[in-house]
C-alpha cells in the first residue's frame, strides 16, 4: 500500500506552519523533518522559491516507511551536514534530520534537485 501527499508552496516562513498543518495526521518526526527540509530552501536557496513537498508512505516488509521529498529549482545549493557549535544560531537542522532519518540524500538534475529522507 502506498499513499502520497504532494503540496506546492513558496518557501517562506509562513509556509512552515502551513506544511505542519497539512501533515497533522503524521507523527512528530515526519512533521519535523519536512519542516527542516523546507527551512533549508528558505535559508540556502532563497525566500519565495517555489518548492514541492511530497510525503510518501509505504508498507514495507520491515514495517511502515515514510519518505519525505522537497524539490526546488536550484541544483547548486546542496545540503551539507555540519557540526553546530553550542552557541551557533543555525546549522542544527540537517544534523537533526540525520539523527532521525534512516537515510537521506539528494537527487540532482540540470534545473533542480530533490532532498529526501526516509523514516
Amino acid at each position: 500500500m502506498r499513499t502520497v501527499l504532494e503540496l506546492r508552496f513558496l518557501a517562506t516562513p509562513k509556509a512552515a506552519p502551513e506544511l505542519r498543518h497539512h501533515l497533522r495526521e503524521h507523527d512528530f518526526e515526519v512533521r519535523l523533518c519536512a519542516t527542516e527540509l523546507l527551512t533549508n530552501v528558505i535559508d540556502h536557496v532563497g525566500e519565495g522559491t517555489p518548492v514541492t513537498v511530497r510525503v510518501v508512505g509505504t508498507a514495507a516488509r520491515l514495517g511502515p516507511r515514510t519518505r519525505i521529498e522537497v524539490t526546488d529549482p536550484d541544483p547548486r545549493a546542496l545540503p551539507v551536514l555540519m557540526s553546530a557549535t553550542e552557541t551557533a544560531e543555525s546549522g542544527r537542522g540537517l544534523a537533526l534530520l540525520d539523527a532521525l532519518a534512516e537515510r537521506w540524500g539528494v537527487e540532482q538534475w540540470a534545473d533542480g534537485k530533490t532532498v529526501w529522507c526516509e523514516l
